[in-house]
């Protein structure tokens, strides 16, 4: 538990700590001027919205709200996909390419999960269902009781 709490608080941080990364890493590799280039026009940004993204999708789950943790498929991707993100920002030439679409592959899956696990927390669970009368069910001559509450609005 406390590593996925953890991660619920490095999402917010990591949108800046992470493109930041980039830009110290093109520095300490000294990878030349097309990679600042893609660094600032394309890596910067795309990484920062990225992350924006997830954390989003992430924490608008009711689950992850009220535990104030990631599930463990969350720890999982983006522990994942911040690695490969330092990785890239290493600007190795033998592994540049193979973990930049990789990174690529794996922010695409993580953002599928988190939208998938989103759609599944909103849906109907299956105790609601079981236990609610079919619609032909309910007996026209049945008493119903309608219960009005007033309130002071200056309270």
């Amino acid at each position: 538990m406390p590593l996925r709490r953890g991660f619920f608080f490095w999402l917010l941080p990591s949108a800046v700590v992470l493109p930041v990364w980039l830009l110290i890493g093109w520095i300490v590799s000294d990878a030349g001027g097309w990679a600042l280039a893609w660094v600032i026009i394309i890596a910067i940004p795309s990484v920062f919205v990225g992350q924006l993204i997830l954390t989003l999708l992430i924490r608008s789950r009711g689950t992850v709200r009220h535990s104030r943790a990631l599930s463990w498929r969350d720890v999982a991707g983006i522990g994942l996909w911040h690695v490969l993100t330092v990785l890239v920002g290493l600007f190795s030439e033998a592994w540049f390419w193979p973990l930049l679409i990789g990174a690529i592959v794996v922010f695409f899956g993580v953002f599928w999960s988190s939208l998938w696990q989103l759609f599944q927390e909103g849906r109907p669970s299956v105790i609601l269902r079981r236990y609610t009368a079919p619609a032909g069910a309910v007996r026209p001559d049945a008493a119903v009781v309608v219960l009005e509450e007033k309130r002071d609005p200056l309270r």
